[in-house]
């Protein structure tokens, strides 16, 4: 039997500290920079949310969220949801989530989810803004921004003055949220 060398040991030992050393520091340096950008993002949205009359908190659920409630100027919706979300992979990421009656507007819940869905996918084509629905079905408006080129601060306040412009949309989609009237 061969006996392998101490020093191919100590070598193969030391590789193998060294990568989970480094991998920890990497993710550490990624954690970092996410605080970093989530803090940068909260001081942004505290100058520009009362620009379009929102106030923004961090979110108990996500340490990596800041929400707001837009409810002035808009007639078609009660209220929009605003999700400003820090990811991982260096995007900043909007979800806006439409309240119709008293609750998010639910694929699972609506007359006709089928022509929602085709609605959804056709204002994808025309909105600066795109539209899907969650895990759960719950619709909602989204845009994201990658972080490559740095803090995005423009494209941020870009993005929130769009939100108002998604409610005409939430009109049109109630011939597919509401059952139509009985004949």
């Amino acid at each position: 039997m061969k006996r392998i060398p101490l020093s191919f040991l100590f070598i193969f030992a030391m590789l193998i500290f060294t990568s989970s050393v480094f991998g920890q520091t990497t993710e550490a340096a990624k954690n970092e920079a996410r605080i970093k950008t989530r803090d940068q993002l909260a001081q942004l949205l505290e100058k520009a949310g009362p620009g379009i009359k929102v106030s923004f908190r961090q979110s108990a659920k996500q340490e990596f969220n800041l929400v707001g409630l837009l409810k002035d100027g808009i007639t078609n919706a009660e209220s929009y949801e605003i999700v400003v979300g820090v990811s991982s992979d260096q995007t900043i990421g909007f979800r806006i989530f439409p309240h119709y009656k008293g609750a998010y507007i639910n694929l699972n819940k609506v007359a006709n989810p089928n022509g929602l869905m085709r609605q959804l996918m056709l204002l994808n084509d025309r909105n600066f803004l795109f539209w899907g629905a969650d895990n759960s079905g719950d619709v909602f408006a989204g845009y994201t921004i990658t972080l490559e080129s740095g803090f995005p601060a423009e494209a941020v306040t870009i993005v929130l003055r769009s939100i108002a412009n998604l409610d005409p949309y939430v009109g049109q989609m109630k011939q597919n949220i509401e059952p139509s009237p009985a004949q």
